[in-house]
């Protein structure tokens, strides 16, 4: 039976056949209706030195019925086997065809089996009753140069658009590649050429169905403690992050020279949406993937964020055109020149540099527009890879080192109520810094319609964590606190003006309680971290100066919690986290409006206010710290 399906497959084929048919085209007719090498014992060299027509080869598989397949499987097993060979050639063509002839077989077979396990494709492909054969098929999975690698890649992104649905990647969980992965990124060399591909590849071997059963991967990558191998992952990540800084500087450059940029200049920057359009480079989310999952599993991994490295100013460097890596990420993998390169030269007269310098930098630039959605996808990830840089110990020291001062100049997004910070004004400061510079731009920044939420939660997070940090170790930051003061409040007051609108799609609630928190901790424990005292004095002036916010929002969250609602409990929260910033109000304001009157003043200057805060201060009586006292305050508030 099977042979007269054969012959029914060899007529069809051969009533089908056109004059002008190029070669290798009949040549897979050929193998997919008997053995070819019967005839020809040149058959398989001749066939490997000839261009691979995939176009052909996976309509050849995508035409055949269930029953068809199976008639073909020693046919499209002895196609495998032969390319597995071929693999092992000096001949560079033949390795070359035979890896896109690979490529078919694997996409075209996975396509007609879509609902098989990963085995069972792997048995269409190779046949699991040839053991020689299966023990190959093992080896060029875990074969650890070449440019079967980037193959590899090709092979999970061009299969599936959701990696969790590549059942092929169930062969890979039991016969793990791992070990070639690392071997991969431990060499310069390999490195170099390959290394990008493999470290997409391991983040996206740790992500195959990882909530749903034991992923090997995400075990082994936890446990890797390989100083070089390690490194190796952090300059791939470097690497990739810093060519996304270069385009976007480049592009920057090109938009602010020229006549263009005079003439935005001249009309008030009235075209500064069009200009960032412009700007706009595709993001890399595979690789900041593969930075959260050796930051997030891997504790060793948190050190190789603070090895130096020299800045090279990339602009100067030659713009290789490279092939992108097929993916659905939007994936943009660095030039090959850097690839290349990976050993920097040092220079005594160039500033250092390190990971997350880098990574800070890429932060800045894909958190200014988050309507684009690989661009909120991005920023989402860039929050969440600083919230668990936050809660590392190590992390933070490294953080708030004074003796490791940087200068870090991250992008601004273009507002017209602002001028663009020159680069040289920026002060050389622990990294910290930079990175509570980040969360206020973004606070200051992102206050629209389309408000993100979940950006602003894990914003406020991450600063809440830090100052932690700091009242822990008693760090005193110089840092200018004002400035995350003012962000914080205008937050609120952005909160209070968009009430109706935001509540009919987020708990402002919850956000406005982190923020309020924020404050409190400042005043009850600042006294452990605030670099001098006039800081408290500042802090205070900015809460009195601003009282109409906190007035407002207590008389808003009042009004909620009184009511009865979904939203009566974290508005009840937030009324209680209020009571610490009322009773400055309503200790301070009684006596600022005294002075005014006093002096005939209708508006007090920043220093009087300070003056009198602290006068009040110093002669305050102890006799009005009592437990009583107090309590009696707080009941006239509430």
């Amino acid at each position: 039976m099977a042979q007269e399906k054969k012959a029914g497959l060899l007529r069809r084929t051969s009533s089908s056949k056109k004059p002008l048919k190029e070669k290798v085209v009949l040549m897979y007719d050929e193998i997919f209706t008997d053995d070819p090498a019967k005839t020809n014992p040149r058959f398989w060299d001749e066939l490997f030195l000839m261009k691979v027509n995939l176009e052909y080869l996976e309509g050849k598989l995508e035409s055949l019925d269930g029953d068809e397949v199976m008639v073909v499987k020693d046919n499209i097993n002895s196609l495998f086997h032969h390319c597995v060979l071929a693999l092992e050639e000096e001949h560079q063509i033949k390795v070359v065809n035979a890896l896109q002839t690979l490529c078919a077989l694997f996409r075209g077979v996975h396509q007609k089996n879509k609902s098989a396990t990963g085995f069972d494709i792997i048995n269409m492909l190779v046949g699991f009753d040839k053991a020689e054969l299966r023990m190959k098929v093992s080896h060029m999975f875990s074969v650890a140069f070449g440019e079967l690698f980037q193959k590899m890649n090709v092979f999970v992104f061009q299969v599936t658009d959701n990696i969790s649905q590549n059942t092929i990647l169930e062969y890979v969980m039991i016969n793990s590649i791992f070990e070639a992965i690392l071997q991969i990124v431990s060499d310069v060399s390999s490195r170099g050429q390959h290394g990008y591909d493999a470290v997409v590849l391991l983040a996206l071997l740790v992500n195959y169905r990882k909530y749903e059963s034991v992923n090997p991967y995400i075990v082994k990558l936890s446990i890797v403690d390989d100083e070089p191998t390690l490194d190796g992952l952090g300059m791939v990540v470097h690497q990739a992050l810093t060519e996304y800084n270069r385009q976007y500087k480049n592009k920057e450059e090109e938009n602010h020279g020229g006549f263009f940029s005079t003439l935005t200049s001249m009309v008030g920057n009235m075209f500064i949406a069009d200009t960032e359009e412009k700007l706009s480079v595709q993001t890399n989310e595979a690789i900041l993937l593969a930075l959260y999952e050796a930051v997030h599993l891997n504790r060793n991994f948190i050190t190789v964020l603070a090895q130096s490295h020299p800045e090279i100013e990339m602009t100067a460097a030659p713009v290789t055109p490279i092939p992108t890596t097929p993916t659905s990420l939007g994936t943009t993998p660095p030039s090959l020149d850097m690839m290349h390169n990976p050993e920097l030269p040092l220079d005594p007269n160039l500033q250092t540099s390190n990971l997350l310098i880098t990574f800070l930098k890429y932060s800045s630039i894909v958190m200014q527009d988050t309507k684009d959605e690989h661009r909120l996808n991005s920023a989402r990830l860039c929050l969440i890879i600083l919230t668990c840089i936050a809660e590392d110990q190590y992390a933070d020291a490294f953080l708030h080192d004074d003796n490791m001062n940087f200068r870090v100049n991250l992008h601004r997004m273009p507002m017209r109520h602002r001028k663009k910070a020159a680069d040289k004004t920026i002060p050389s400061r622990p990294l910290v810094c930079a990175v509570l510079d980040l969360m206020v731009e973004f606070i200051v920044t992102h206050m629209m319609k389309e408000f993100p939420m979940d950006l602003y939660m894990r914003c406020v997070q991450i600063i809440h964590k830090l100052i932690c940090y700091q009242k822990k170790c008693r760090i005193r930051l110089h840092y200018t606190w004002r400035e995350l003061w003012s962000a914080l409040i205008n937050l609120l007051k952005f909160l209070l003006s968009n009430e109706t609108t935001l509540l009919a799609k987020h708990n402002i609630f919850q956000l406005a309680l982190q923020v309020v928190s924020l404050f409190n901790m400042f005043i009850t424990y600042g006294d452990t971290f605030l670099p001098t005292p006039s800081s408290y004095d500042e802090l205070y002036y900015e809460i009195v100066r601003m009282h109409q916010v906190f007035d407002n929002l207590y008389c808003m969250v009042l009004r909620v919690s009184t009511n009865v609602g979904q939203w009566k409990e974290p508005a009840s929260k937030v009324t209680y986290a209020l009571v610490n910033v009322r009773a400055i109000i309503n200790h301070f304001n009684p006596k600022i409006e005294s002075y005014a009157a006093v002096n005939h003043i209708s508006q007090l200057s920043e220093d009087q206010v300070r003056s009198i805060s602290v006068n009040v201060r110093k002669n305050v009586s102890l006799n009005t710290l009592s437990q009583d006292v107090l309590l009696k305050e707080f009941s006239s508030i509430s």
